[in-house]
């Protein structure tokens, strides 16, 4: 099943945009006023809190009923969410603290909005009543349209600008595989390295990245107003930034191969906490989105017909991928790899993936091989014919 978001700008009249606010502020309150109830009763049942404050919620606001459903629900997830952080914290549960929101995405299903994608027009539910609004469908999304809809969120963005995110799904024909398997190394400094000798990315991203670094310093140094303002700009404009790139890069990877081939990835979970580094390189790690982008290609690799699988990372940068020596020194560089044992010299991002695709040969060749009989011989397979490239 592919589930995707469409998002849509809208635009209201004067009067129209004056009942979208007045619903966001009502649906907002609503949502922090069940959180207020929730908390201290330790709450995370929806049936629980819908007993709790359904008719006083009401009663209180100018919203249809589904919305101060709606709005319950959201709530019951945010205490969910925090209560399931505070009991993974253990000592340090007391800094979580209640869920409360300054401005709330409002979600509406089928019984409160209608979407006439043909005459591009949406139907809303607000405190005053319904309201039809025009909206535009940009080309990228254009093809998605005709999937079934699940869920509508109105979000007020900066400016006063409402857009609206359409949650689409639609069920994917399972992906044949090609025999193909590509293992793809992903970087600080090189954002993407494939297998097949694919370097993928720009320099340019690091650049402008190093340059907001040393903007940021510089107006966190000052503390004038202006600077704090000037902050909170640059803040949205390195997060735009980032999320085009890791469009950008993760489009690249997945246009790369071929429908049926299988992508591996090195399984990156927790690798904030196990290396070391200098601090500029701990600050580069850090603010390096590695979650997201393998998110992006999981899900252009749906609709592309390609499969995303995960491999174990370990000794992938420091594994010959030509006599398989594994030392620490064969790392020459962050840029160069050679071999102490065979003298096999490569750049170290393309070792690195070449290794992740035969980390994953290997365990699937294991799993294969369990189920054998016990006099059943194992056929050795040359893991080469499955790959368009070479290993030396």
């Amino acid at each position: 099943m592919a589930t995707s978001t469409i998002r849509l700008r809208i635009r209201p009249t004067v009067e129209q945009r004056e009942a979208l606010d007045e619903t966001v502020r009502q649906y907002t309150e609503s949502f922090n006023r069940v959180c207020a109830v929730g908390w201290p009763k330790k709450r995370v049942n929806g049936v629980e809190l819908h007993h709790d404050t359904y008719a006083a919620e009401r009663a209180a606001t100018d919203l249809q009923s589904q919305l101060v459903i709606s709005a319950r629900v959201r709530a019951t997830e945010a205490l969910s969410s925090a209560r399931a952080l505070q009991k993974k914290k253990g000592k340090k549960a007391q800094k979580v603290s209640q869920p409360k929101s300054k401005q709330c995405s409002v979600r509406y299903d089928a019984r409160c909005s209608k979407i006439w994608f043909d005459r591009t027009e949406v139907s809303l539910s607000t405190v005053s009543g319904r309201i039809r609004l025009p909206f535009t469908v940009p080309e990228v999304f254009r093809a998605r349209t005709a999937w079934k809809q699940c869920s509508v969120d109105l979000v007020k963005a900066k400016k006063g600008r409402y857009w609206l995110h359409v949650v689409v799904e639609m069920t994917m024909p399972p992906v044949e595989p090609n025999g193909v398997v590509v293992g793809v190394d992903l970087g600080v400094v090189r954002p993407a390295v494939t297998s097949d000798a694919d370097f993928l990315g720009e320099r340019r991203w690091r650049d402008v990245n190093e340059k907001n670094f040393k903007l940021r310093r510089s107006l966190q140094a000052k503390g004038t107003r202006s600077a704090r303002r000037h902050l909170r700009e640059l803040r949205g404009r390195e997060n735009r930034f980032r999320r085009d790139c890791d469009h950008v890069l993760s489009r690249r990877i997945v246009d790369s191969v071929e429908k049926g081939t299988t992508i591996v990835f090195e399984d990156l979970t927790d690798i904030r906490k196990s290396m070391k580094g200098r601090k500029k390189q701990r600050r580069r790690l850090h603010s390096w989105s590695f979650d997201r982008l393998q998110t992006f290609v999981e899900y252009k690799a749906e609709l592309a017909g390609v499969r995303v699988v995960y491999a174990d990372p370990r000794y992938t940068s420091q594994k010959c991928s030509c006599c398989g020596d594994t030392r620490r020194a064969n790392r020459q560089s962050q840029s160069e790899f050679r071999c102490k044992r065979c003298g096999f010299s490569l750049s170290a991002d393309l070792n690195a993936a070449r290794n992740i695709r035969a980390n994953h040969l290997d365990s699937a060749s294991k799993r294969d091989a369990v189920g054998l009989h016990v006099n059943q011989p194992i056929v050795a397979h040359d893991l080469e014919t499955s790959s368009r490239g070479t290993t030396g």
